[in-house]
């Protein structure tokens, strides 16, 4: 269409939705052309193959299930993941939802074909509290295919884009329920994106609150690629919390805000501090870290053929790291849970066990088999192999000389090093290539028998680790072990190395490495195994180091948190609160004060603006404003959007202004005021309007500019969102309306349906709009798909509540006729009454 071809056009036009694609692998779908046709005609589509030797013999050696199960465990595992979501328990539609699946969808989607063995299409998961967690037999390729599910697909889609529910395999909401997390706790996720996690801590934090009120404790979601941060803040977004702060570090580099005299003090920048935060430590932190994901292949089948032994061995190290710094972060008597979605015991296992040595008993393995009780979940192992080139070892003195930079003591159960034991490795007088297929072979035939090889048993606890496999519960599968910090760990881990102390001289020429200094891409980025570790801790100092495949090729592994496959979005904008710090393909070390490329935190004290707000919407002083309130721009004439942040985000604010701004933030705060920039919103008497995320906060607060409306006119507003003010069915309604001050107001539902000119209770159940006030109508300031679905929770709610209205007069009848009964009376007359 309209002749293609460059000519009357640059070469680099505009960016296409090509571009994107080309970017970035789809590992659901396969070209259309096969690579292997010799006539080049497209064949048709063919599933990913679904089994890789390798991973067999692998997994069998291991033992993770036994002998007798492994049909079952590969059948299934073989098979599409069912979807799972959980409702949000802090949304006001909680109760609805979870009606609306238990007496609609379970029924009308019963007839449906379902899976072998299951009895219901979908059935709320049994170990998760107040039926708030529900699995579905059918996968998303059949939610997105089958037209008779397309009004489940559809709700599905609704809710979850609102925030009332969340899109998430079911075994990754398990890490949170062991976490134990109260309201007042200061909670850390270190490898948070795409946020389904956090997003279930953050409900946790909130559950008990009332209405304006907010907790005590906060969230703090790290990441350390920037896009994945955007997915994170999209998905958080949708919680409407005061209490979280993003950030954007590596994990195990997590910076601890440790306050002392050489930082200059919060007074010197104007900001006044009633913090006592001298460091940032958290009662609860979850290490979900970066691993192969082979749990997670019902759900990313491409894993099949990636999967090698090396993309595990090649994580382990940096693994421990992440934890150790998650521990060194963790207040005494704190609870860390360790997870990730890899059924190999050198990602899991073995991190724990190591973990638990380098703690010297300053960390006990908690015994956690009482807590969520219909959790299926099988212990952890305490004995494993490691295989390497092929080649099992049982043992680290099995370990070839050269290899044992990458295959390190802490992957083998007992963790003792073999540096004296004889090595293998090729004669001087008769010099063979190891890495050829003939010195391959020689040393294979040595050490090629795992049956041959005395097993090495941990000592320690592991059996309290827990491992959830598929053919358990239908789901995928999962690794979790939870810590608890009895007392502070020896002081050569305590000790924090900041990579900036340990970045190279700034040379016009750059460095060379050194022989043995490998690096590898992990998350995106280059890590130096020189940067950022102990030199006290010889072991700390291994990163991700390149492990060799099967094959004798270099692995690069793409390591995946837990949630990185689970995430259901797909491509998300970029927050203009978050730029990309790239320099020639290699990401900066992090430098300790203002962040690059990422916009500066700012408590916001302007008073003429603060009180025109307050003055405006008669904001109660119990609200507190001032001290809460930050923007992204330090120019107070050009902020457009105000954000509310909490008491305890507030406080570490407060310390990492004195500590030089070490933590690099995203994201923070709830956006509770935006600028209006349009011709009436200059002419308004205040020109900032109540954002919708912030107004279930401040809503109980408000005493000015706010009306209560009908359930007919509050109907009407979402349906044509603009109404002039004699439009409305209740004119006392309309001219009250018209009496406001130009400018945002709050529509709130009264309860008894009718308009009401008093105040009522603020309470969980009350839904409330922002407006607009123009010269000669109201309109809706709330999102398309918002009205949407406050007008099918109205709808539902009418209909239930004619449902009791009916069955109260079917009731009232039957009571009637029975008296009239008793009495000799007809009752037909009343039945025709009634009829009319």
């Amino acid at each position: 269409m309209g002749g293609g071809g460059r000519e009357g056009r640059s070469y680099r036009s505009r960016t296409q939705r090509k571009h994107f694609k080309q970017s970035r692998e789809n590992v659901w779908k396969r070209s259309k052309s096969d690579p292997d046709s010799t006539d080049g005609h497209a064949s048709p589509w063919q599933p990913f193959a679904t089994q890789n030797p390798s991973f067999d013999e692998y997994y069998k050696e291991q033992g993770i299930v036994a002998a007798e199960e492994w049909d079952r465990f590969i059948e299934v595992l073989r098979k599409p993941l069912p979807a799972a979501f959980r409702i949000n328990s802090s949304s006001q539609f909680c109760s609805d939802i979870r009606s609306q699946l238990e007496n609609d969808f379970m029924k009308s989607l019963q007839t449906e074909v379902i899976e072998e063995g299951e009895v219901e299409p979908i059935r709320p998961l049994p170990w998760y509290p107040n039926n708030l967690a529900w699995h579905s037999n059918f996968s998303r390729m059949q939610l997105r295919k089958n037209q008779t599910l397309e009004r489940f697909h559809k709700f599905l889609k609704l809710e979850n884009e609102i925030g009332n529910i969340t899109r998430q395999e079911a075994v990754s909401m398990v890490p949170p329920l062991f976490l134990d997390v109260q309201p007042d706790h200061f909670v850390l996720d270190m490898c948070a994106a795409p946020g389904s996690k956090t997003f279930q801590l953050l409900e946790i934090i909130h559950q008990s609150t009332n209405p304006g009120a907010l907790p005590n404790g906060m969230v703090i979601a790290n990441d350390l690629d920037v896009q994945r941060c955007n997915l994170l803040i999209h998905q958080t977004k949708r919680m409407c919390t005061a209490n979280l702060i993003v950030t954007n570090h590596e994990a195990q580099h997590f910076p601890g805000c440790r306050a002392n005299r050489n930082f200059s003090s919060a007074s010197d920048k104007g900001i006044e501090s009633e913090s006592n935060m001298g460091q940032l430590l958290f009662d609860r932190v979850l290490c979900d870290v970066p691993c192969s994901g082979d749990g997670t292949l019902r759900k990313a089948p491409d894993i099949w053929r990636k999967w090698n032994v090396g993309l595990g061995n090649g994580l382990h190290s940096l693994q421990v790291q992440i934890a150790m710094r998650g521990i060194s972060l963790l207040k005494v008597g704190g609870r860390i849970v360790y997870s990730t979605c890899s059924m190999n015991p050198v990602e899991n296992e073995a991190v724990v066990a190591e973990i638990l040595r380098k703690c010297e008993g300053s960390v006990e393995l908690v015994d956690v088999s009482n807590e969520v009780p219909q959790l299926i979940r099988r212990p952890g192992l305490r004995k494993w192999k490691v295989r390497d080139k092929g080649i099992w070892l049982a043992s680290h003195k099995h370990v070839r000389k050269f290899r044992r930079i990458g295959i390190v003591p802490s992957m083998f159960p007992s963790g003792c090093s073999h540096m004296d034991a004889t090595d293998i490795e090729p004669k001087h007088g008769n010099v063979t290539d190891v890495n050829s297929d003939e010195g391959l072979q020689q040393v294979e035939d040595v050490l090629t028998s795992a049956d041959d090889l005395e097993e090495e048993v941990s000592d320690l606890p592991l059996e309290r680790c827990m491992r959830l496999v598929p053919h358990d519960q239908n789901s995928g599968a999962f690794f979790i072990a939870v810590l608890q910090k009895v007392s502070p760990l020896p002081v050569v881990q305590e000790k924090h190395i900041n990579p900036e102390e340990k970045m190279p001289p700034r040379n016009d020429d750059p460095p060379k490495k050194l022989q043995n200094q490998d690096t590898e891409e992990v998350n995106g980025m280059e890590l130096d195994l020189a940067d950022g570790t102990d030199e006290k801790d010889p072991e700390g100092s291994l990163e991700a180091n390149s492990i060799d495949n099967e094959d004798g090729a270099a692995v690069e592994p793409d390591p995946l948190t837990c949630e990185k496959v689970n995430s259901e979005e797909t491509e998300v904008p970029v927050n203009t609160e978050t730029k990309s710090e790239r320099t020639g393909g290699k990401r900066k070390l992090q430098i300790q004060g203002k962040w690059k490329g990422i916009d500066p935190v700012i408590f916001f004290n302007d008073e003429t603006i603060i009180n025109s707000i307050k003055t405006f919407y008669g904001i109660d002083d119990l609200f507190q404003l001032s001290g809460h309130l930050v923007s992204r721009n330090s120019d107070t004439n050009r902020v457009k959007r105000i954000y509310y942040v909490s008491k305890s985000v507030k406080d570490a604010l407060d310390l990492n202004f004195r500590v030089g701004q070490q933590l690099k933030i995203t994201s923070v705060g709830l956006k509770m005021f935006e600028r209006q920039t349009s011709r009436e919103g200059n002419s308004a008497p205040c020109s900032f309007r109540i954002s919708s995320e912030g107004l279930p906060v401040i809503l109980p607060y408000i005493t000015k500019q706010i009306l209560y409306a009908s359930l007919v006119d509050f109907k009407h507003l979402l349906q044509y969102k603009t109404i002039k003010f004699a439009d409305f069915v209740n004119a006392e309604f309309g001219e009250k309306a018209s009496k406001l001050m130009m400018g945002c107001c709050v529509i709130v539902l009264s309860k008894g349906g009718e308009a009401l000119s008093n105040p009522v209770q603020i309470d969980a159940s009350t839904i409330a709009i922002g407006c607009w006030k123009g010269r000669a109508s109201l309109s809706v300031m709330v999102t398309a798909i918002d009205c949407q679905e406050l007008l099918e929770r109205l709808l539902m709610r009418l209909e239930i509540e004619k449902g009791d209205l009916v069955q109260e007069n079917a009731m009232g009848t039957d009571e009637v006729q029975e008296e009239m009964s008793d009495n000799g009376e007809e009752p037909e007359s009343l039945e025709v009454a009634v009829n009319t």
